[in-house]
């Protein structure tokens, strides 16, 4: 697929990519007390990456993405799958939630679960399979 040559949409697209992606993190890490996750964090990641396509072209966004999304989405799913089965050594149920109190630099005593490391493996996952699908459909 030919980039379209317009330094607008250049210019937007180079822009708005931190923009995008820093929102997706803000979905995801706020996603299991409310609306977002890592579903919808995924997928604004992913479009990030597709606005870029746009504006370049699609050489260009996966050396700018770093790693082949299928890396991505195996990495999602493992970090999923070991998440979900950690409460398993401790006689719990499959997918349990379990937390700890950790103290942070700049943010003090914070209490951090598997629900958020779930969400980040969910998160890996859509991202990879969306930008997959999008890789290949544009490079036909």
């Amino acid at each position: 697929m030919s980039a379209v040559q317009s330094v607008i949409l250049s210019t937007t697209a180079r822009f708005l990519l931190p923009l995008l992606l820093l929102f997706s993190l803000s979905l995801l890490i706020r996603g299991h007390d409310g609306p977002g996750g890592g579903f919808a964090g995924g997928l604004v990641a992913a479009t990030a990456f597709t606005l870029y396509i746009f504006a370049a072209d699609v050489r260009s966004d996966r050396r700018l993405l770093r790693v082949e999304p299928r890396v991505l989405t195996g990495a999602g799913l493992l970090l999923a799958a070991g998440v979900g089965a950690l409460p398993l050594a401790s006689g719990r149920p499959f997918l349990s939630g379990l937390w700890t109190t950790a103290r942070l630099p700049l943010l003090g005593e914070v209490e951090l679960g598997t629900p958020l490391l779930f969400d980040v493996g969910v998160y890996l996952v859509v991202a990879g399979v969306t930008l997959t699908v999008i890789f290949a459909l544009t490079e036909r």
